[in-house]
């Protein structure tokens, strides 16, 4: 499981309006464009989550890494101490 853990993430979702496509979320927590996977997996046996947009939309995507439902925020981060 992704874990981003840093100031930013702690307190929101990335909220980004995404074109109809397809997207890959960081599962292994290096990626370095939290929270898009940048290839930090190789070599790790973790690969990101790919997900489609069908239409333009708005999104809440985690940066946090503990969502229930990836790669969109389900209020996990509210729980990092």
């Amino acid at each position: 499981m992704a874990r981003f853990i840093n100031d930013q993430s702690k307190s929101h979702p990335l909220v980004t309006e995404l074109d109809a496509g397809t997207y890959s979320w960081c599962r292994c927590g290096l990626t370095k464009t939290v929270p898009y996977c940048d290839g930090s997996h190789e070599g790790t046996g973790i690969t990101p989550l790919a997900f489609e947009v069908d239409t333009p939309q708005t999104a809440e995507i985690c940066n946090c890494g503990l969502t229930k439902n990836p790669p969109y925020c389900d209020g996990s981060h509210t729980s990092i101490e």
